[in-house]
Parts: C-alpha cells; sequence; structure tokens
C-alpha cells in the first residue's frame, strides 16, 4: 500500500487555521487568501478598534462633561471663557495634526510614549496618544452640549424649588441638573461611539493601530473589495444598532417616556 502524502500548502500554517476557526466561531465572512495584511479577517481587528473607540470616548466624555458644567454653573466668567477656547481648538484642529503633534512632542522630542503599535505590544502606553488624538475633537462637542443643556435646566422651576429647599450647590449641580440634561448629552455620546467606531481610519493610519480601519485602507490599497465591503457593512451595523438602543435607553433616563407597545 502506497504511503499516503499530506499537501502541507493546503493545509495552511497554524496561524491560518486559528484564523479559519476565528471566522467560523464569529461568522466572519473573510478569508485569509490575497495580500497578508490586507485580508486579515475583520474579527482579529475589532478589538483593537474597540479598545481605541472606548478609551477616546472616555477621554472625551471625562473632560466634556467636566468643562461643560463648569463653563454652565459659571456663565461669562474666566472658566466659561477657557471652556469656549478649549471649544474653539478642539473643533479647529484636525486629527491628523493633533497625532502628528502628539508624536512629535512625546515621542520623538520628550521621548515619554510609543509612536505606533497596539495595545498588545506596548500595553497601555501605546493606548494613550491614540485615544487623546482620536477623543480631542469630541471634547469641544461634548463640552458644548453638556453646556447648553445644563444651562437650559438651571432655569427650570423644579431647579429653583431644590435652592429653595436648602440643597446644597454641588448636589443640585451635578445630581438634579445634569440628570436631568443627559438625554441629548446621552444621546451624541452614543452616536459619536458609533461614528469612532467606523471613523477610526486616519488616527489607526497614523499610529500603526492594528484595527479595523487600517484594514480598510490596506484592502483598499491591496484592492481586496471583499474586505473593503465587509468593512463598510460592519460600521453601517454599528451606527444602526448604536441608534436603536439609543432610542431604547431614553426610557430609563427619562420616566415620563414610554416606549409604546
Amino acid at each position: 500500500m502506497a504511503p499516503v502524502r499530506i499537501n502541507s500548502e493546503k493545509m495552511g500554517t497554524p496561524r491560518q487555521a486559528s484564523r479559519s476557526r476565528c471566522m467560523t466561531r464569529v461568522g466572519c465572512p473573510l478569508t485569509a487568501s490575497g495580500t497578508a495584511r490586507a485580508s486579515l479577517p475583520l474579527c482579529e481587528r475589532v478589538p483593537a478598534t474597540m479598545q481605541l473607540t472606548a478609551a477616546a470616548l472616555l477621554f472625551s466624555i471625562v473632560l466634556g462633561i467636566g468643562a461643560g458644567v463648569v463653563s454652565a454653573a459659571r456663565p461669562n466668567s474666566i472658566y466659561d471663557r477657557i471652556g469656549k477656547v478649549i471649544a474653539i481648538a478642539g473643533q479647529s484642529m484636525p486629527v491628523f495634526w493633533v497625532g502628528l503633534l502628539l508624536i512629535l512632542v512625546f515621542t520623538v522630542y520628550l521621548g515619554w510614549l510609543p509612536s505606533a503599535g497596539g495595545v498588545d505590544r506596548l500595553g497601555l502606553q501605546g493606548l494613550i496618544m491614540p485615544a487623546i488624538s482620536l477623543g480631542w475633537l469630541l471634547v469641544a462637542s461634548h463640552m458644548r452640549m453638556v453646556r447648553s443643556s445644563v444651562l437650559d435646566v438651571l432655569d427650570a422651576d423644579y431647579i429653583k424649588m431644590a435652592h429653595v429647599k436648602g440643597l446644597p450647590w454641588r448636589l443640585v449641580l451635578w445630581k438634579h441638573a445634569l440628570k436631568n440634561a443627559a438625554i441629548p448629552v446621552f444621546t451624541l455620546f452614543a452616536v459619536n461611539f458609533a461614528h469612532l467606531v467606523s471613523g477610526a481610519v486616519v488616527t489607526e493610519t497614523i499610529f500603526a493601530w492594528p484595527g479595523i480601519g487600517r484594514l480598510l485602507v490596506e484592502s483598499i490599497l491591496a484592492r481586496d473589495y471583499a474586505v473593503v465591503q465587509t468593512v463598510v457593512f460592519f460600521a453601517a451595523m454599528v451606527i444602526v444598532v448604536v441608534n436603536l438602543l439609543v432610542d431604547l435607553m431614553y426610557a430609563w433616563l427619562d420616566p415620563r417616556i414610554r416606549v409604546a407597545g
């Protein structure tokens, strides 16, 4: 009986077999054919993009809410003017310019932070500059939305009643006013998260971040249209799902809103 010969080229390497199992498990329609980098499955790139998006959104929310509430609590003060300067600067500086500036200062001149890679290679240090670069533009929009919403709420009768009852100003501001102004703010946060997932192409390209944005650029350059279509479909799906969840969360944020059956 003749010995059976196994074609190792058809079986592929262990890494290709692992990718195949990953695609089968999550239903990823991509294959491992084509150019080495451009044909990486989408399921391998999504976690890196989610890490970057979550860090950028957290940075923009913390800084935007803090600056917006302080500006609304003391309108026309020095704090309000500083907040307006931050908003104008954030809206004026493009993402790629902020990223290159961060690399020039903190990597080239100071040598504090790495300029390329990912969390798997560099740890949390590799997440700082990409998150700031991606979230800086959102700081301005979040601060403006929080400021305008809180200013509208501070003129309401129940806020004046809380002052009459003798509640501390910080409690009135951070609990009653901010909570009732949360619906438009929460909507903006969720929509920005969806757009960050699908719109981090420039940031991921500058910092060599292994996410779906960089996968999209590499696939376009390699003319891997199946990957391009899959990335675009995934981005559209994220936007639709996030908008649906936002509409359903309105009833939890405001008890006056009821979801009709």
